[in-house]
């Protein structure tokens, strides 16, 4: 990685510059002057929990090493950190990864170096920075995933996201996302372990979102975000084989931001109270205000990071003039409503 950004290609003027402190994030600049950034205009309030701004990172694509040498994650709304799994993953073979038009096909496995190492390394250094943290929780069995929660149960995250689209073996090897009755089931034994506000993610790979939706709620979460990634795959016309190892993958990008919206719209018109977070294919502020539109309390973005680094705060800044020019909107959120 370069050791410093000079400019960043998207105009937003911030400046980034490699700090040699483990963990230290450099200043976020506001765009268009010399003077670090002091404070946000706009917040919103997702489950109870304050964030400085409606934008977010979206787990998965966030690593405090790499995304802290750009800007300062604790500008950020909140930080959702990489999937955290009772044991370290290491995901799946190698090709993880493909391009696709508007967007990148990925099957990563959500490799990650388990929740002991979050707890000691990752989790203590972004809140020494000042971030909201909701940290992502990961498992491929209802064990697994209630072991993370009650190691999570006492730590200084501030939020759980519990990403209910991994291969389940105690649910045939199925998502248990996409089964209401075994959602309900984990949810609820998940909300006896633990008082931390609890967001389920969503997979949009479902036949009703709504009475996925309906399911977690009714089992005590309390806020939902979507969606995840869609599934699709590349194939390599020269072999005629997947390019991918996993031989499908997760779609995510602005080829995906219409169908996120739909599904949002959709929860949002079933559950008018739920607290939602919005994500899928968030390239510019223009984006996020249209989940906000749609329902959304907050929006996380993705996998515009992976082309620019800096675009989730840059987004945050973009949508900051939007809301100033729409001061019903930025009241609501500012009360933990929705539009």
């Amino acid at each position: 990685m370069m050791e410093s950004l000079q400019t960043d290609p998207a105009g937003t003027g911030m400046r980034s510059e490699a700090s040699g402190e483990e963990g230290r994030s450099p200043r976020a600049e506001t765009p268009g002057t010399d003077e670090p950034h002091t404070g946000w205009r706009h917040g919103t309030v997702v489950a109870g929990v304050r964030w400085k701004n409606p934008v977010g990172t979206a787990s998965g694509t966030f690593n405090l090493a790499a995304c802290g040498r750009y800007y300062d994650v604790s500008a950020m709304g909140a930080i959702s950190t990489k999937g955290v799994s009772p044991v370290p993953w290491e995901g799946n073979p190698t090709p993880r990864t493909a391009e696709t038009p508007c967007g990148t096909v990925n099957a990563v496995g959500l490799q990650n170096p388990g929740v002991e190492h979050y707890l000691i390394d990752e989790l203590p250094k972004l809140k020494a920075l000042g971030a909201t943290v909701v940290t992502n929780v990961a498992g491929h069995s209802d064990d697994d995933y209630a072991q993370v929660v009650a190691r999570l149960a006492d730590s200084p995250a501030d939020m759980l996201e519990i990403n209910v689209s991994c291969p389940n073996v105690s649910h045939g090897g199925m998502s248990v996302g996409t089964d209401p009755l075994a959602l309900f089931r984990l949810i609820g034994r998940l909300r006896s372990i633990s008082d931390k506000p609890m967001v389920v993610k969503l997979s949009p790979n479902v036949t009703d979102i709504v009475e996925i939706a309906k399911a977690c709620v009714d089992a005590g979460a309390d806020a939902l975000s979507l969606i995840n990634t869609l599934v699709g795959m590349r194939l390599d016309i020269n072999t005629g084989k997947p390019i991918l190892a996993n031989n499908t993958g997760g779609v995510s990008g602005p080829c995906i931001l219409p169908i996120a919206l739909s599904f949002v719209w959709r929860v949002r018109q079933a559950l008018p109270n739920i607290p939602i977070i919005g994500i899928g294919g968030i390239s510019k502020g223009e984006d996020a205000l249209e989940f906000l539109y749609a329902g959304a309390n907050a929006v996380e973005v993705g996998a515009a990071s992976l082309l620019d680094p800096v675009a989730p705060l840059r987004v945050a800044h973009e949508l900051e003039s939007l809301l100033d020019s729409r001061p019903q909107l930025a009241e609501k959120l500012e009360k933990g409503m929705a539009w």
